[in-house]
């Protein structure tokens, strides 16, 4: 009889247990099915060179069976009963039967398993009814290091660019919350976090049967627990992390602790402060990607009420989250009680099913930037890009400080931005301008990278390249995509619209696509500085000079309008810079 004793994939077997990512291997499909406390979810991804960083996602779904809630006590122990097995299995045949419908080889499905796996004392049936329905597919069950590693920290490093300096990552599923560190400037720093993290079993799922079903003594009890529990792990973790030691003891004096979160839990919590964002409507469509500030995000009270009496449907909360929310706003004070000074918070679309892939990948593929692949600039492309990065970079003045600010010259839009200064030149400028709005927003949903304030960025920076004139909705849409960026800094927005204008001006005078980096070099040239002006606004003069061969149809004043115009309007609002723009030939 075939044995169906459990895998455990602990951190110290966890290269024997994972099969590298091989590039030259025949299919790139690779299935995975994470059995979370909350439900069972099974998904496609292609690691195909050379977007396997990507990790584009081929096919997705999701049965609502919570494992956790399936867990019964009987004399027996803590159990799963035979119709709760009957369903899985019956599920994951049926998973099994679409990775093979893709093509996905045998040897590239894996089947995770979390918490209620761990607690089942019947774990062995499960498996065994598992690799029945499946023509012998094991299951591998997750240490809490493990589940750590792959969901708050892989998981959540797979939609990010990187996060040096380090920040705290928190994951809650149905069944526990893990808590820990990460600096992706750091040797190691994916192994080391998933040490230092500590796995809670106070998961969703789990907490608000607590909440609902228990009496208050026990209620209390176990939100002690769960306090005690996030204090000594965030005091291990200091302990651990120099870096996070130093920010706990400058409080509210200092740098603030910056946080990411993943996980349906925290993920329906983001979606929840989307609802009651200061920008309203809130622009973008999904909590990946979400940044919401410390102020926002402690009003847990006001959420929990909103929660209780908004009778109608809150975008991104299921019904079944919904009543979880409680629970999940009990985690999310007893993180405020451990950590007072939190600064940005951000939300995160992976999970143990990225997370494991990431692992799968070399070193220097899983730490590159994910927007230099999304934009796909080639060896023979990038000499013209950084000409006219560098054409653009010039037009900033050197006067002011952008290190803090949120821009579309950063490593990774720019490349995004400047791919798309060329395109769709067949249409009118108008629809360009509204086209450019709605595709910064809606463009490879979930890639990794691309932030809600970087789609901002592009939405206006890409706008403002085609003259920026909206209809009134696009027009609202605007605004409030201005006001998302100046809840990050309150200059965000002009220089998005500035940057933008400077790139129409460069169109103008290099109508097509440039081939050679001497092709913008020789055709325009621009210096900026700031000059006070009467009136106290700041004045940004910009000294632009343009070959002769590239001005026919074009008039220098048309040029100079072309930017000056930027501080006229932003959004409606009037913005604190003047431009004057100097326009001269060169031989």
């Amino acid at each position: 009889m075939t044995s169906h004793a459990p895998d455990i994939v602990t951190l110290d077997n966890l290269s024997q247990t994972i099969t590298p990512w091989n590039p030259q291997g025949e299919s790139q499909l690779y299935a995975i099915v994470d059995m979370g406390s909350n439900g069972i979810r099974f998904s496609i991804t292609s690691l195909a060179p050379p977007f396997t960083r990507l990790l584009r996602p081929i096919y997705s779904t999701r049965a609502a069976i919570s494992l956790f809630d399936a867990l019964k006590n009987t004399p027996k122990g803590l159990v799963f009963l035979p119709e709760t097995i009957a369903a899985v299995s019956k599920t994951l045949e049926r998973f099994h039967q679409l990775a093979v419908r893709h093509g996905v080889p045998a040897r590239h499905i894996t089947i995770l398993a979390t918490e209620a796996m761990r607690r089942a004392d019947n774990a062995s049936e499960m498996l065994e009814a598992i690799s029945s329905a499946t023509d012998g597919l094991r299951v591998s069950i997750l240490e809490p290091a493990v589940e750590t590693l792959f969901g708050a920290v892989m998981g959540s490093r797979s939609g990010l660019v990187g996060v040096e300096g380090g920040a705290l990552f928190l994951d809650l599923g149905g069944g526990s919350v893990q808590m820990t560190w990460v600096d992706t400037s750091k040797p190691n720093y994916e192994v080391d976090a998933a040490r230092a993290g500590v796995s809670l079993p106070f998961g969703a799922a789990r907490l608000i049967r607590v909440l609902q079903e228990q009496p208050a003594d026990v209620q209390v009890s176990e939100i002690s627990k769960l306090q005690t529990g996030m204090q000594q792990a965030y005091a291990n973790l200091c302990s651990n992390f120099p870096a996070l030691n130093a920010l706990k003891g400058s409080h509210d004096e200092g740098p603030r602790v910056n946080v990411f979160m993943c996980g349906g839990g925290f993920r329906g919590y983001g979606s929840m402060l989307m609802h009651q964002d200061p920008v309203s409507p809130y622009p973008i469509p999904y909590t990946n990607g979400y940044t919401a500030p410390g102020t926002l995000f402690s009003k847990v009270e006001h959420m929990r009420r909103v929660n209780e009496e908004h009778d109608s449907r809150i975008f991104g909360l299921s019904k079944r989250r919904r009543k979880q929310f409680p629970a999940i706003a009990t985690v999310i004070d007893a993180l405020l009680a451990t950590v007072p000074n939190i600064g940005n918070v951000t939300f995160c679309g992976g999970s143990n099913r990225q997370g494991a892939l990431m692992m799968k990948l070399p070193f220097e593929i899983r730490e590159c930037n994910p927007l230099d692949i999304l934009a796909g600039v080639t060896p023979d492309e990038k000499p013209v890009f950084d000409a006219v990065l560098n054409t653009l970079r010039s037009a900033l003045p050197a006067e002011v400080d952008f290190s803090s600010m949120p821009n579309v010259l950063t490593p990774g839009l720019d490349s995004l931005f400047v791919r798309d200064i060329w395109t769709r030149q067949g249409h009118d400028s108008d629809n360009n301008s509204s086209f450019a709005l709605h595709h910064a927003i809606t463009r490879d949903a979930e890639v990794p990278g691309l932030s809600h304030t970087g789609r901002a960025l592009l939405a206006l920076s890409a706008s403002a390249r085609w003259g920026g004139i909206l209809g009134p909705l696009d027009s609202q849409l605007q605004q409030s995509l201005s006001a998302l960026l100046e809840s990050q800094h309150l200059d965000a927005p002009f220089w998005a619209s500035y940057i933008g204008a400077v790139a129409g001006l460069i169109a103008m005078v290099i109508p097509i696509i440039p081939t050679t980096a001497e092709e913008v070099e020789n055709a325009i040239s621009i210096r900026a500085h700031l000059k006070q002006a009467e009136d106290k606004r700041e004045r940004i003069v910009l000294t632009i000079r343009v070959a002769s061969a590239n001005t026919a149809g074009v008039s220098l004043e048309d040029l100079a309008d072309r930017v000056e115009k930027t501080a006229k309007k932003n959004g409606g609002k009037k913005p604190r810079y003047k431009i004057t723009a100097q326009v001269s030939l060169s031989p």
